[in-house]
């Protein structure tokens, strides 16, 4: 199974904490503010009835409605003349487009049958080119590629806003690929088969038509497909229950099927992956069925089509096989065979020994721990090779990366693989024939450094370093932590100036995202560092529960009704900054983007008196209604669900959007989404904006036309939307 790396860029990947840095607990109590009387578009009742009657902006819900559309275009024209129109602009657009398309980048790699591959963007290629060259001539300064598949040629042919989202190549050599291409950067791709050897799409190949699809190759003329078979066939968060086998030359309607889940199912679809060895050859076909965001039953496809439940946790992340053995995380405490394993443990498990059809489940010469986490340790990106598996971990938050040899009964050998201390390391793409894996280091003022890990090896091999992008000499990173509501301690770091006056003067934006079991990771930022430290500006990370840091339990900690405990986390970490006076609530300002979104706006609505600004990005907001926006049910397993009515409870305690008052003195916020964002609803954040603008509350709304969620359509487009986001911030907090 082999899937592109997207981004023209090496990825944030794990995180490090910088050497020699304080570690202090505070212990300041964070209160959410309240207020007795309830606010005016607090639903009578909270059924779901009940909620679209108190909601005066259902309209705005329309993505491409008339009224939505006149509004969106209204509150452009007011927020363009002040941000575009402030004289930083296009200062910081210019620098920020310099960097987005520098030709001095590492080139993001994957393993492409005997080259790597790159999906390249820049100033003469904003839609981007899919390119390949050899590893030798990869290792060079300016190394030959060779141009696959010109997207910006292919979108001007075609009449179509086309973005690349990725190439599945089938094994083992690589010459036919699955291409994804969406109109205008949505999650929904149309998929063309491609030949690598004449570069051009398939006379009548696989060609599916515009969906948020589940394809893996099964063999040369088969793919395993989860899609839109017609009415019936999607959950009600828009994703597929059904898998089929698809034949060369058959239609959708003609495939046949082999597994069904239920229209009643959570999460993000059905999803089958196909597991091969070095040679190519398949060595197991699993299917996940998604029963909400994080439950799931792991299911395995005989040779014959049949498949059979595997006897798992239902809280699971499955990484691979190798030969007989599925590699998996529990993301629970789980018992087996006698043994039970820690929640974020690292397991090979036989798969004769799962299946649910046998009698006999005991396990016998096989030592399934791999790896288990320590207190405030984590599992992070793993690639499973041939006889070794490779992980990165994180211990408080610093990056380490580790080999795994499989020994059989004797067990797993650890190898521990030199890398930088203090820094974050994430792995990029396999390969397995290879026996070789993409290893990326960075931290907030460190550029990124490419390098290849080869099993056998204790050290890697580097291949390419970034080069800076802004002065760091001037700034410093630490780490502290901070006291919850609860006693919790909460880890953040700073990215400061060294000779910074602790007297709370200092512009500081507060970076937070907290769910869906997504660590925050130490990142070179080469836009903010550009745009915003190198004027001053001061930057912080907090690692709140609800992310990954420090495993399953510490997502778990913020799940369903626990949600508060991100948002007491954040402004715990707000109010230990103002008491070391690194900043004050008049220089403070925080940013947020998806459920990043819940997070700021609540953080807004619930202690306006902590910040002065807020960027408020992609986001969920309306938490009683998201289960009605697609593809808003897929994330019930996170949140909860407000039409069960204890759960509506605890959700409406802090939903933003029916929390507004206008008797409160709120921030002059920044709110800006995407019409094309198919993952999160646009209408969020419109209907936020509007009912900021009928309370009277002073805001900024900007709706960019084209890029989906990801913004990673065109980095032109992307240089304008960092300049709209620091132009605001300087206003806000330097002015």
């Amino acid at each position: 199974m082999r899937h592109l790396i997207l981004s023209a860029a090496i990825p944030a990947l794990l995180m490090g904490a910088c050497a020699g840095t304080p570690v202090e607990i505070g212990s300041d109590e964070v209160v959410v503010s309240t207020n007795d009387a309830p606010p005016p578009h607090f639903p009578r009742d909270l059924t779901p009835a009940g909620v679209a009657a108190a909601d005066d902006h259902l309209a705005l819900e329309q993505v491409d409605g008339a009224e939505a559309m006149a509004f969106v275009a209204e509150e452009n024209r007011k927020s363009l003349a002040v941000l575009t129109g402030d004289p930083r602009y296009e200062t910081f657009r210019a620098e920020a487009q310099a960097i987005l398309t520098a030709t001095d980048r590492i080139p993001g790699p994957s393993f492409l049958g005997d080259g790597i591959g790159n999906f390249w963007q820049d100033a003469a290629n904003p839609k981007g080119v899919w390119r390949r060259t050899s590893l030798d001539s990869y290792r060079t300064a300016t190394p030959q590629w060779e141009t696959l598949l010109d997207i910006d040629a292919l979108s001007k042919a075609e009449g179509r806003d086309w973005v690349f989202k990725g190439a599945d190549c089938l094994a083992p050599d690589e010459t036919r690929c699955l291409i994804n291409l969406s109109d205008g950067g949505k999650d929904a791709v149309v998929v063309r088969e491609f030949d690598l050897t004449t570069k051009r799409f398939v006379d009548g190949g696989f060609n599916l038509p515009e969906g948020k699809h589940r394809i893996e190759w099964l063999d040369r003329d088969t793919l395993l497909v989860a899609t839109d078979f017609g009415p019936g066939s999607l959950t009600e968060s828009g994703y597929p229950f059904i898998v089929k086998t698809l034949k060369r030359g058959q239609t959708l309607a003609q495939a046949v099927e082999d597994y069904r889940g239920d229209a009643s199912d959570g999460g993000y679809g059905v999803s089958p992956a196909v597991y091969r060895d070095k040679t190519g050859r398949v060595t197991a076909v699993i299917i996940t069925r998604p029963l909400d965001t994080f439950r799931s039953e792991t299911w395995m496809m005989a040779h014959d089509g049949s498949t059979v439940k595997l006897a798992l946790p239902d809280r699971v992340s499955v990484f691979g096989a190798q030969g007989g053995l599925l590699i998996v995380s529990n993301d629970e405490a789980w018992t087996f065979n006698g043994l039970a394993y820690k929640p974020g443990s690292l397991l090979s498990i036989p798969l004769n020994h799962l299946r649910s059809d046998r009698d006999d489940l005991s396990v016998s010469n096989q030592a399934l721990l791999i790896y288990e986490p320590a207190a405030r340790q984590s599992l992070g990106d793993v690639r499973v090779l041939d006889r070794q598996v490779v992980a990165s971990l994180s211990d408080n938050v610093a990056g380490r990366l580790a080999i795994f040899e499989n020994r059989g009964e004797f067990g797993w050998r650890r190898q521990d693989v030199a890398t930088p201390e203090n820094i974050a390391v994430g792995l990029g793409d396999s390969s397995k024939s290879k026996g070789q894996v993409f290893v990326s280091t960075q931290g907030f003022l460190t550029p990124p450094t490419l390098s290849l890990a080869s099993v056998g090896s204790t050290t890697l091999t580097e291949l390419k370093s970034a080069p800076a992008k802004f002065d760091a000499s001037t700034h410093v990173v630490e780490q502290y932590e901070a006291t919850s509501t609860d006693g919790t301690r909460i880890p953040y770091f700073i990215t400061r100036p060294r000779d910074m006056r602790l007297d709370g003067s200092n512009p500081t934006i507060l970076f937070g995202y907290g769910g869906f079991q997504v660590s925050l990771n130490p990142a070179y930022k080469p836009e903010m560092g550009k745009l915003w430290l190198e004027r001053g500006g001061v930057f912080v990370q907090a690692n709140i529960r609800g992310g990954g840091e420090f495993g399953p339990d510490w997502h778990q900690a913020a799940l369903d009704g626990n949600r508060q405990k991100a948002f007491d986390d954040f402004a715990a970490v707000a109010r230990d900054l103002e008491r070391r006076g690194i900043t004050s609530p008049r220089r403070l300002g925080i940013y947020g983007r998806s459920n990043g979104g819940v997070l700021t706006s609540v953080s807004i609505t619930q202690h306006p008196e902590l910040f002065n600004a807020a960027v408020i990005e992609s986001p969920l907001i309306d938490m009683l209604r998201y289960h009605e926006l697609p593809a808003g049910a897929s994330w019930i397993g996170e949140y909860g669900d407000p039409r069960i009515p204890e759960e509506a409870e605890w959700i409406a305690r802090y939903s933003a959007y029916q929390r507004l008052r206008p008797d409160v003195d709120y921030p002059r916020v920044y709110i800006t989404t995407n019409t094309r964002d198919d993952r999160v609803h646009p209408g969020h954040a419109r209907k936020f904006a509007a009912r900021l603008g009928d309370q009277g509350h002073d805001h900024l709304y900007y709706e960019d036309t084209a890029g989906g969620h990801s913004n990673d359509a065109d980095p032109v487009a992307n240089a304008r939307r960092w300049a709209r986001h620091y132009v605001y911030l300087s206003q806000q907090l330097m002015d």
